[in-house]
Formats: structure tokens, sequence, C-alpha cells
């Protein structure tokens, strides 16, 4: 048996009635994917297009999703800037066993930051990332009258590499903090982004700027704030006119909490530790409701984790830097200054020599090699998501979307994911020569 056959049949033994050929459709299960792949008593369907050479991603989902007890998973992957794979597996609504397709949209939390970074260098040249923030937003519009004096030293590059002196782990995030604000700020619930920005500026931070890495979810709120005052316009205005619109991602959007209020083609999501708290906003403010709808306060998650995407547009989103010198969104200096590690101990060791993985600006980076290559990703989880993009300096992408943000030990699934898919991809022999269109 040769190579090709032994891929074939490997395939065959996961998924039996799925065969090799192509079809036109993206946007319904494959008839060779309607039989469905048996786990235990359930029944586990498979959407978008197969191939026998890309095998080792079918297998690694399908096992992935059996092990953890997914229910729904998304996996996209680009090779060269070409999409060569984009399939959902499970389902998108349990309930009413709706099937992940491709193109279904989750929710992506932090894999956010990445877009909101690529937005500031938009509109700031590398050499203003080192202005203080509150010199370009009005200071005397911002800062409360008793703020902490550090503040003003904070810089956009701080911000972007998370050095701007807020620690959650030391203090608190004031993202899950929506009663907090609306009491201390007298704003009547909802809260949004605008909101918890200046809520965050009452409160001292938790070191000086400029000395320590420590991610903060309220510094992307802020550059969130950033973005709209240079540019004159919302921030999700921004961010789809000038960051998915030249990509030809038309479906992104800031997600909402309700269920009522979920995207055409979004999944439903599904909370393992079944939480639930007060309303935040919505009908049914301070009533009793699930985490995952309406407890947890995402229409204020925005410019830190608030977008709504399908594998495949991210995986378009990270391939627009694979040629820096062609790059529809930024110019190759300042995709350089998005992966450039920054000073200091945020991206240097206690003896001087740089870390062997930091965070940039939006992205962690691991440099490979001594040829300016590097991985590049991003993680994202809240309640009922769990999400992962990844750059690889070897020309691949790939981005893995689920509808439940842990397993059943609670272990976080982009973190178990992560090395499954390198392996899928080092395993892969022959990488098809063809585009497919979602």
């Amino acid at each position: 048996m040769n190579d090709r056959q032994t891929r074939r049949a490997a395939l065959q033994s996961i998924a039996s009635t799925v065969s090799a050929c192509a079809v036109s459709s993206s946007s319904s299960l494959l008839a060779q994917d309607r039989s469905p792949i048996q786990r235990g008593a359930k029944k586990l369907p498979v959407s978008g297009e197969p191939h026998e050479d890309l095998a080792p991603f079918d297998e690694m989902m399908i096992r992935f999703t059996r092990e953890h007890q997914v229910p729904g998973a998304a996996l996209a992957v680009t090779r060269n800037s070409s999409l060569i794979y984009a399939r959902g597996f499970g389902w998108a609504n349990v309930e009413s066993k709706r099937p992940v397709e491709p193109d279904s949209l989750f929710r992506i939390a932090s894999v956010s930051k990445p877009l909101t970074a690529v937005a500031v260098l938009q509109l700031v040249p590398p050499p203003k990332l080192d202005d203080r923030v509150f010199d370009v937003l009005p200071a005397k519009d911002w800062l409360p009258a008793n703020h902490d004096q550090r503040l003003a030293s904070i810089t956009i590059r701080q911000l972007l590499h998370h050095t701007a002196g807020w620690d959650r782990d030391k203090s608190f995030d004031p993202i899950g903090r929506p009663h907090q604000i609306a009491q201390v700020l007298k704003h009547k619930l909802p809260v949004g982004p605008k909101e918890v920005v200046r809520f965050s500026l009452t409160l001292p931070l938790d070191f000086d700027p400029g000395t320590r890495f420590a991610y903060s979810n309220i510094g992307y709120l802020l550059l969130g704030r950033l973005i709209e005052h240079l540019s004159g316009m919302g921030y999700e205005a921004y961010v789809q006119q000038h960051v998915l619109k030249p990509l030809d991602v038309t479906r992104m959007q800031l997600g909402r909490a309700w269920k009522g209020d979920l995207s055409k083609g979004e999944v439903h999501y599904y909370d393992p530790l079944n939480r639930s708290g007060p309303a935040v906003n919505g009908p049914k403010l301070n009533v009793k409701v699930p985490l995952v709808y309406g407890a947890e306060n995402i229409e204020a998650f925005e410019a830190h984790g608030g977008w709504i995407a399908s594998a495949v547009d991210l995986v378009k989103f990270a391939s627009a830097f694979d040629h820096p010198e062609s790059s529809k969104l930024l110019k190759s200096n300042e995709i350089a200054e998005m992966w450039a590690c920054p000073a200091g101990a945020a991206g240097h060791e206690a003896g001087g020599q740089q870390k062997a993985a930091f965070y940039g600006c939006g992205w962690s980076v691991r440099p490979v090699g001594n040829q300016g290559r590097a991985n590049t990703w991003h993680s994202g989880m809240i309640a009922g998501t769990s999400s992962i993009l990844v750059r690889r300096h070897d020309g691949l992408n790939w981005a893995v979307l689920f509808n439940t943000d842990r397993d059943q030990n609670k272990k976080v699934l982009a973190d178990l994911i992560d090395p499954l898919v390198h392996q899928a991809a080092d395993a892969v022999q022959r990488w098809p020569e063809r585009t497919i269109t979602i």
C-alpha cells in the first residue's frame, strides 16, 4: 500500500462515508458527511470539503472532539496565503442538531487583540508609539481629578505590550465588575467599554509603567478609545472598514450577550461549569441568567475580546502578514514593529538576553532561528468559548474555534489543542496545490 492509499484508509476508518470528492457549496453539509461519525451513542457531523492529503487534520479534530466532549469546533488552515482547509466538527446548536459549518461564527475572546493592535499601528506611525497616550487622548477628558499620577506617563507602546501598569492578578480585572462600575460612576446598567475605562482610571496602577509585563484587558479597551479619537470613527466601524474589508472579510462584528441577539450563522455556547449570575444587560437586568447569555458583559469586551468570527475569517487576517512587502494592512516596517521584542524586563531575562518568547504588539512571538522568522499567536477564552490563532514561520496559519471553553477535567481547550495542530501539520506528507472557496 502506498502513502496515498495509507492516508485514504486512515480517513475512511474514521469517517467511512467521507469521500475525497470536492463540492461547490460551502454553506451546507457535504453529502458524503451526512452519514455521521459515531461518538458513543451520539452522532458527530463533519462539514466542509475533505482532502485525503490533509487527513491528519481530520483525524486530530475528530479524536479531540470526541475525547474532550466538545459540542462544536471549527478549524481553518492557510498555506502560503491560500486557504487549503476549512471544516466544522460537531454541533453549532446541540439542541436543534444544527452542525458547525466551516464558516460558522464564534466568539473569539482575546483573539480580538491582534485586530486592535493592527488598527493602532495603522493610525500611529512607529516613531509615535512612544508618545504618552494622554497627550493624544485629552487628559482633561479622561483622567479624574485624583488619579494615579503614573497614568500620565503611559505610552501607546506600553498599552500594546501589556506593560502599562495594570496587573489583574495583583488587584482585579475591572471588566468583570460591571455592577461596581455602575455604582462608582453612578451610571445605570449596562456599562460599555468607555465606562469600564473611566472606572479603571480611578484606580491606582499595580506597578510603574514600562517596568514589566502583565496581561491587561483594560489597556486594550483604552487602545479602542485611542482608535476612535484618531480616526473619528467608532471602534467597530474602523476595524471593519480598514482592517477587515481590505481582506474581503465581511461578517465579522462585535458579539452580543443575549441568545436572542446572536448573529445569523453564529454558534450557541455551552458552559461546562453551568455558571450563572445576575444579568448585566438586556431585558432582564439583575435576573439570574446563564453566564454565557447575559451575565458576562460581552458588549463591553469590545477592543480586548468582543469580536465574533469564523475560523476562515481569522486565517485570512493572519495571512495578511505573510508577505510584508505587499500586505494590504500594514507597511513592512509596521509589521516588523508588531513582532519586535519589548525593551527591558518584558522582553529580556534578568541577565539581559532576549526571552525565548515574548508579547509584541497584540501577538505572542517566538523567534525561530536567526533569519527573522517567528511563530506568532494569540489565544482567547471566556465562558462558552475557547479560541486560538497561529501564524507559523513556515507559511502555515491556522485558527481553531470552540463553542465551549473547557473539557470535563476543566482544562482550557485552546491550550490542549495547540500542540496537536502542530503535530497534525507536521504529519502532512504532501500539501494540496489548491485554494478552496468558502
